[in-house]
């Protein structure tokens, strides 16, 4: 597997997201962790996750304590596994999502998610989405908080504007290590966030990666061009997808969501697919 940096750890080139596993739609326990376990056996070494990843309301941290629970019980090393959560997000129960970015929240909100991750920092806590009743450099100041103290190893951000990853990295310091937006062949307005990041050197994290890539109805001629040049290379569209956000900048880690083992493999896959210059401005264009 190949590596990408965030701050100065390596980590895998693609990594795992884990919402589809614990929200709506979600699959057995079974499944969940056999797709965890084939991420680590391929090399996975960043998994993402969130405390609003869960479909009831009595189950806060669903999606934490089930990554939690894989991680521990894989018989292999994971010494090397980056766990990334956020906070800032709920999710009343009813399928919406609410917001809640003030600091007395976020600190809660963390010290729940370490309890669920077992751990005695958070590899990577990221403020999961602004929340327009709170002053930004409030939430950001709850996170820069958690950082002194301890309790978080490395703070990211997530769906961000230029400016406001601009003003996070102030208020921490210097030491904001990622970004994470939406970014995929369908959703490709994050554009100035990741140029932003790869000026900065910090980590983008495209969530969604994958978002309407395999409903050709979706997306119409432009996955045409995503599948004629999977086609030439005899692979998935998925897998071209992820290849050509690696190609963008070398800050670039996607996060593909899986609930099965095979899509995972194939996701991780990616990391070894080599597009040619040209096919690289057809999917620009696309």
């Amino acid at each position: 597997m190949q590596t990408r940096t965030i701050s100065d750890v390596q980590v895998s080139a693609i990594g795992l997201g884990g919402m589809p596993m614990s929200i709506e739609g979600r699959p057995d326990e079974q499944r969940s962790i056999a797709t965890i376990h084939a991420a680590l056996e391929a090399g996975v070494t960043l998994i993402d996750t969130a405390d609003a990843y869960h479909r009831d309301a009595n189950e806060v941290g669903h999606n934490e304590s089930l990554i939690a629970r894989a991680v521990a019980g894989y018989g292999g090393d994971t010494s090397d596994v980056l766990i990334a959560t956020k906070g800032g997000h709920l999710r009343p129960g009813d399928g919406s999502w609410t917001l809640n970015g003030s600091p007395e929240y976020l600190k809660t909100a963390c010290d729940a998610s370490l309890k669920r991750l077992g751990v005695e920092a958070i590899g990577l806590y990221q403020f999961h989405r602004p929340d327009p009743t709170v002053p930004y450099a409030e939430s950001v100041g709850a996170i820069r908080d958690l950082l002194d103290a301890g309790k978080i190893r490395f703070a990211g951000i997530s769906n961000a504007n230029p400016d406001q990853i601009r003003q996070a990295n102030e208020i921490l310091g210097g030491r904001l290590v990622s970004v994470q937006n939406q970014f995929s062949p369908a959703y490709r307005s994050s554009e100035p966030e990741l140029e932003l990041c790869a000026e900065l050197g910090l980590a983008f994290l495209p969530w969604s990666p994958l978002g309407g890539i395999s409903h050709a109805g979706e997306l119409g001629s432009r996955f045409a061009v995503f599948a004629d040049v999977a086609q030439a290379h005899g692979v998935s569209p998925q897998q071209v997808s992820l290849a050509w956000m690696l190609a963008k900048a070398p800050v670039v880690i996607p996060i593909p969501g899986s609930s099965r083992p095979e899509t995972i493999r194939d996701s991780v896959a990616a990391a070894e697919l080599k597009l040619a210059a040209e096919e690289l401005a057809r999917l620009d264009a696309a």
